[in-house]
């Protein structure tokens, strides 16, 4: 037997065609999740598909993508070139194989890598993909990445490529399309790309007016004034102003739609206040030209750099670059500053009538801000004086190195702070934490309902006030310390209650931490069943049931209420990195004032008709007979 310590040429494989992509999925695609977070890989995989076809209209070649999801089987067909035919096989199956390495081919395509397909092909149990060209086509066949067949023959098919995939159920277990987000996806593709036409299981998308049409149908109120549509060589952008708090803008790269934004955004944001401050020839603070700002941003540059595979974060500083001989172009912050500060100022030149509206918006952010601002320092000496502050967050290690590691990189995208109530949930997620990048912050009862109180009131308020300076967010978002804010309360009614004022918080003055995908609930389990050789930990009724059956005899069933009543060596189990984490999201027609006003406003018979209709009864929970 060979000792485990030793380290000899035996030890040493090769991962051969896809197969390091099956054993290491999350440095291609992410996180991989059940689809229930419109980040999981499932999502992934049918973006970097839909991606190429994107590029190739991005060509000139192909006006419509059918895209067709049944029983989580897609399928997306475009009419673009067509991969070429003797080349089908490698397109989708050797790594850093494709045409986008050509920029005669592709010139500001999304999918540079030549991996995309491949990841697809590799994660999925059934893999199809069929070209036609000219009368001709080539196709194949796959499983788990691995090749099974391949053929040609004549074709009728209009130009273009198919390609059909089932993700692999062993590793994304118990996974399901939800075709909201799916829509969500395909919408922002047609806003992009004016005159495309997507097709999602028969329903039609195209948009006529870009990203004017994407913002206009997102606003959930009534702006202060018209959308500004501004477009130019590779660049188009729309803003205007709200009554809401924060910022609500949407980035995009080369079609791809950037979550996290990215240097694109950080340029816009920083030309938006610039513009402004130089126009009125006043020198605002630029969070306060930007509070309450609806916009969106899309750039076309070559070779995109992503800070992740998964591409939701511009990493570019240049639109366009080739290190290997020195040279670049003009960079993004230059290339965004110059266009709006021309285009905006005149705009503005040639639209009197929205100088004074914008201007009173941004007094009135300023005398807003400086007045929360004093209220804040108060209640923050208080707090330091008092001590409280070190007393409720348990800070993690990866804001404590300074030395930027491809390890402490790792921890610092997976950072997550619990936010929970009481000394014995807090406790329990402490001990059973990974304190390299999970930190604990304690809430003390219940925080004040924020949807009731001004925003004095609430800016006086001890508990908030510490989540704020937790958090990192006191002055902008882009400060944010912790990739994951997880709100960790009881599964019983007072923690429900604690949930939904910790979200309303969220919601009312930090909804672009919610769009942004920051925000999520922990799911804890219910249930205990165990018997002498196996413990199951069960997370609703039908799998408690499942669970009773499955182990037949001398079951012994426990109901958790609260967090404290789980042992920190179990709660290990549920924080690790395939914990239950439900989204926190903002479908885009959703008002976040009108959902407030349902849950958190006055008691209405519509909410007590919806709480009936959707209550599961202690009673039912609590029914754990052994029968």
């Amino acid at each position: 037997m060979n000792n485990p310590a030793s380290y000899t040429e035996e030890n040493i494989r090769t991962l051969e065609g896809v197969m390091h992509i099956r054993m290491r999925p999350g440095m291609y695609i992410g996180r991989l999740g059940d689809g229930r977070n419109p980040g999981d890989g499932i999502y992934v995989l049918l973006k970097e598909i839909i991606d190429n076809s994107i590029d190739e209209y991005a060509m000139g070649f192909g006006k419509q993508i059918l895209i067709d999801i049944e029983d989580n089987h897609v399928r997306v067909r475009d009419f673009g070139r067509g991969i070429p035919l003797g080349s089908v096989v490698k397109a989708v199956s050797i790594l850093n194989t494709g045409g986008k390495f050509d920029d005669k081919a592709f010139k500001k395509a999304v999918g540079l890598n030549g991996v995309g397909t491949k990841a697809v092909n590799a994660l999925s149990r059934n893999f199809y993909v069929c070209s036609y060209r000219d009368g001709e086509c080539a196709w194949a066949r796959f499983e788990a990445g691995e090749f099974k067949e391949e053929g040609t023959g004549p074709s009728k098919e209009k130009n273009g490529t198919l390609v059909e995939f089932y993700p692999d159920s062993v590793l994304f277990k118990d996974f399901n399309y939800n075709l909201d987000f799916v829509e969500t996806m395909v919408k922002n593709y047609a806003y992009l790309k004016k005159g495309l036409t997507l097709v999602l299981n028969g329903t039609p998308y195209k948009s006529e007016n870009g990203l004017l049409d994407l913002v206009n149908e997102n606003l959930d109120k009534e702006p202060l004034y018209p959308p500004i549509h501004l477009e130019g060589e590779d660049i188009e952008v729309v803003l205007t102003h709200g009554d809401a708090l924060g910022e609500n803008i949407k980035s995009f790269v080369n079609g791809q739609y950037t979550s996290d934004g990215g240097t694109h955004l950080a340029a816009f944001r920083e030309a938006v206040a610039k513009t402004l401050k130089e126009f009125y020839k006043k020198n605002y603070d630029p969070q306060d030209c930007r509070q309450g700002i609806v916009g969106a941003i899309s750039i076309q540059i070559q070779e995109p750099t992503f800070e992740a595979q998964t591409k939701v974060k511009l990493g570019s500083t240049y639109v366009w670059e080739k290190p290997d001989k020195g040279e670049h172009g003009q960079t993004i912050r230059s290339f965004v500053n110059d266009f709006l500060s021309k285009n905006l100022d005149n705009y503005l030149h040639m639209h009197p009538d929205v100088i004074p509206v914008i201007e009173k918006k941004i007094k009135d952010n300023q005398q807003e801000r400086e007045e929360i601002a004093g209220i804040q320092k108060k209640t923050r000496e208080r707090n330091k004086r008092a001590n409280v502050y070190n007393k409720k967050l348990r800070d993690c290690l990866v804001h404590y190195n300074d030395k930027v590691t491809e390890k402490t990189q790792e921890n610092i995208e997976r950072s997550s702070i619990f936010i929970t109530e009481g000394d014995s949930a807090s406790g329990t997620i402490t001990k059973a934490r990974n304190a390299n990048y999970q930190a604990v912050f304690s809430l003390r009862g219940k925080p004040i309902n924020c949807f009731k109180e001004s925003r004095k009131r609430v800016a006086e308020n001890e508990e908030l006030n510490l989540l704020v300076s937790a958090l990192g967010v006191e002055e902008d978002l882009e400060n944010l310390r912790y990739n994951n804010i997880i709100v960790a309360t009881d599964a019983d009614d007072d923690g429900m209650h604690i949930r939904m004022l910790v979200l309303t918080f969220f919601m009312k003055y930090y909804p672009d931490l919610i769009r942004r995908g920051h925000v999520h609930i922990l799911q804890t389990p219910l249930f205990r069943v165990r018997n002498k050789k196996e413990n199951r930990y069960c997370y609703s009724i039908e799998e408690k049931d499942r669970a009773v059956a499955a182990l037949k005899t001398g079951v012994e069933i426990t109901r958790f209420k609260g967090l404290g009543e789980i042992s920190w060596d179990e709660f290990v189990h549920f924080i690790g990195d395939d914990m239950r984490l439900d989204l926190v999201n903002l479908a885009e027609e959703e008002s976040p004032s009108e959902i407030m006003e349902f849950y958190m406003g006055d008691n209405t018979v519509e909410r007590q008709n919806f709480i009936r209709r959707n209550l599961k009864s202690e009673e039912e929970l609590e029914d754990v007979n052994l029968a």
